[in-house]
C-alpha cells in the first residue's frame, strides 16, 4: 500500500491534470452477475465452486444493475496488524492505535429503494440454489458468479458472490440463520442456532434455568464472566473466523476489484463484523445488533463505521431488540436474541406506525422485506422527496442492563 502523504500527492496530481475531483464524479451504476457458490465444509475448509453457464441454470436470471455512491472507508494497513492489535487487546487489554487509512471508494446507493430492493433479492439468494423457485430472477445485467458452502455436507458458513463484468466489484452474499422459526430449516440450521445464541445472548445464552448455555461463563444471579464470555466468542466455530478467511480467498481470487458485502438476519451481522475488520462496504437486512459481539470479539475500531448500512423495519423483535424474555417467540424455538445495538448507520422503516403491521418474528423474514417494504414506494418518504428513510446512527444505545459482567471464576 502507498504512504499516506504519496498517496495525497497523486491524488492532487490527478486533480490537477483533471480539472476534477473525486467527488465530483457522478457515481457509476454496476451491473453484476452471479459467479460463484461459497461453503465452508466439514473440515473447516472454504470451498468455492463456479455456477454452471450451462445446464438447468439457463434459463436463470443470475444478474443485477445496482447504483453507486461515493464513500469514505477506513482500511487497517494489513489484516496482519489488524489481527495483531485484536490479539494484544484479547491477551493483555492494551489497545493498539493502528494507522487506518482513509479511501474513497464506489459504494452501493443506499438511500435509493431500486438498490435496496436488488440487494435484498442478492440476499435472499443466498439461501437457496438458482433453479429453485424462490430464486429471484435478478435481470441480464449482472455477470454470474459462484457459490460458497452448497457441498451436500456443508453444514455452516454459506452464500453466492456476484460480479460486475468486468469483475471491478465484487458482491459477497452471506446466507442468514435457517430455521423453522425464521423460516426454513436444512443441515446449518444447528451451527445457525450456536452462533445466534453466542453472538447475540447478554451471557451464554442464559435465558431461564431450564436452558442449555452455549458456553460457561453464567455465575449465578445476573452475573457473567467477561474473560470467559470473550474467550467463548473467540472460539472457531464461531462464523466470525471462517468469514476472514473467505474474505481473504475472495481477495485473492479479485485483487484488484472494490468488494461489497451483505447478508440477511446472522448473515447481516457476519457481514457488518466483517466490513468493519476489512473497511469495505456492508448492507445488511434484519440483523440482530452486532456491536456488542464486535466488542468481545475485541475488533479494532476504525475512526468511523459510516460504510456499514443497517435496513430494517419496526415489525421485526429481533432487529429491534424485543425477542427476548422466556415467553419471546424466539426463546420458544431456542434462541436468545438478546442485543439490539447496531453498528454504522441504519435505515429503519416505520412499518408498525405506517402499514399498522403488529411486531411479530414472523416479519422477520427477508421475502417480507423485499414484497411488503422495498417492493413499492414508501410513502411517508416520498411526501418529503425521498426514497427511503434517513440513514442514522444509533446513538444512546443500550442493552444486557440487568447483567453485571466482570471478573468471576467459577466457585
Amino acid at each position: 500500500m502507498l504512504p499516506t502523504v504519496l498517496s495525497a500527492l497523486l491524488v492532487a496530481l490527478l486533480e490537477l491534470f483533471s480539472g476534477q475531483r473525486p467527488d465530483d464524479e457522478s457515481p457509476p451504476r454496476l451491473g453484476f452477475n452471479l459467479r460463484h457458490e461459497h461453503a465452508v465444509s466439514r473440515t473447516g475448509n472454504v470451498v468455492f465452486s463456479d455456477v454452471r453457464s450451462v445446464g438447468s441454470y439457463e434459463s436463470i436470471e443470475t444478474t443485477h444493475e445496482l447504483g453507486t455512491r461515493y464513500i469514505s472507508s477506513f482500511r487497517p494497513p494489513s489484516f496482519e496488524e489488524y489481527s495483531e492489535a485484536r490479539i494484544r487487546s484479547i491477551r493483555h487489554a492494551q489497545s493498539t492505535k493502528l494507522p487506518w487509512y482513509e479511501d474513497k471508494i464506489p459504494g452501493p446507493a443506499v438511500e435509493s429503494r431500486e438498490t435496496l430492493l436488488e440487494l435484498a433479492k442478492m440476499t435472499n439468494n443466498a439461501y437457496v440454489t438458482p433453479n429453485d423457485t424462490a430464486w429471484y430472477k435478478l435481470g441480464k445485467r449482472w455477470v454470474s458468479s459462484y457459490p460458497f458452502g452448497w457441498e451436500p455436507d456443508a453444514d455452516g458458513f454459506r452464500g453466492y458472490v456476484f460480479a460486475t463484468p468486468d469483475n471491478s466489484t465484487v458482491v459477497l452474499s452471506i446466507k442468514g440463520t435457517s430455521a423453522n422459526v425464521f423460516g426454513g430449516g436444512g443441515p446449518t440450521a444447528k451451527k445457525d442456532k450456536f452462533n445466534d445464541n453466542l453472538l447475540f445472548s447478554c451471557c451464554c445464552a442464559r435465558i431461564g434455568w431450564t436452558w442449555t448455555t452455549v458456553c460457561g461463563c453464567y455465575r449465578g444471579g445476573w452475573k457473567c464472566d467477561q474473560l470467559c464470555l470473550e474467550q467463548a466468542m473467540i472460539d472457531e466455530s464461531l462464523f466470525y473466523p471462517i468469514g476472514t478467511n473467505l474474505y481473504n480467498n475472495l481477495t485473492y481470487m479479485y485483487p484488484n476489484s472494490n468488494i461489497w458485502i451483505i447478508g440477511h438476519s446472522l448473515g447481516g451481522a457476519l457481514a457488518s463484523l466483517l466490513g468493519v475488520t476489512f473497511g469495505v462496504p456492508v448492507v445488511a437486512f434484519e440483523s440482530p445488533g452486532e456491536r456488542l459481539a464486535a466488542q468481545r470479539l475485541h475488533l479494532p475500531s476504525p475512526p468511523s463505521t459510516q460504510h456499514v448500512t443497517h435496513v430494517y423495519h419496526t415489525a421485526d423483535p429481533i432487529a429491534m431488540g424485543t425477542c427476548n424474555g422466556v415467553l419471546s417467540s424466539c426463546a420458544l424455538a431456542g434462541f436468545a436474541m438478546e442485543t439490539k445495538c447496531h453498528l454504522g448507520e441504519s435505515i429503519v422503516y416505520d412499518t408498525v406506525n405506517n402499514l399498522s403491521w403488529s411486531v411479530d418474528v414472523r416479519t422477520h423474514g427477508i421475502v417480507t422485506v423485499i414484497e411488503g417494504v422495498l417492493g413499492k414506494p414508501w410513502v411517508a418518504c416520498e411526501e418529503v422527496g425521498r426514497e427511503v428513510p434517513i440513514p442514522k446512527r444509533e446513538v444512546d444505545c443500550v442493552e444486557c442492563y440487568s447483567w453485571e459482567f466482570d471478573d468471576f471464576p467459577p466457585s
